[in-house]
């Protein structure tokens, strides 16, 4: 089954699919923020195109493990893809993929020029890839 991963935020969203395996992640695509309306309608026909079985929405969280101001606004995104699809859509924690895609971009030799352009759809593959490694039996 494939899953879609959605990196919500105020200007884009990154968006990852996985193979039909489910085990590896992989950049998709950056859509510009609209509203959050048709954002979600835009997801829901991305997700519906790759056949996904599961979109997965990350929500980002404090330390207390509740959701932050981006990470309530991530929530109600989730409610509205909802309301879209009648695939299923999880929230998931994406603490530091942002970081994580900026130093996965510094370490494949990126130049800082390149470095500066939009991360959305490395966070969103790494967003992903943390999910379907939470899902793998340990020892897999």
């Amino acid at each position: 089954m494939r899953i879609l991963a959605v990196d919500p935020g105020s200007k884009r969203l990154g968006l990852a699919i996985s193979d039909p395996t489910g085990r590896i992640a992989n950049p998709l695509a950056i859509i510009p923020h609209v509203s959050r309306l048709i954002d979600a309608a835009t997801v829901a026909g991305q997700a519906a195109a790759y056949e996904a079985g599961l979109i997965v929405v990350g929500q980002s969280l404090d330390e207390q493990g509740r959701p932050t101001f981006e990470g309530r606004r991530a929530a109600r995104f989730a409610a509205a893809l909802r309301a879209q699809t009648s695939i299923p859509v999880i929230l998931w924690d994406e603490a530091f993929t942002t970081q994580d895609a900026r130093a996965a971009r510094i370490a494949m030799g990126a130049s800082r020029k390149k470095r500066a352009g939009h991360l959305d759809d490395l966070a969103a593959t790494i967003l992903l890839q943390s999910y379907l490694d939470a899902l793998l039996p340990p020892n897999s």
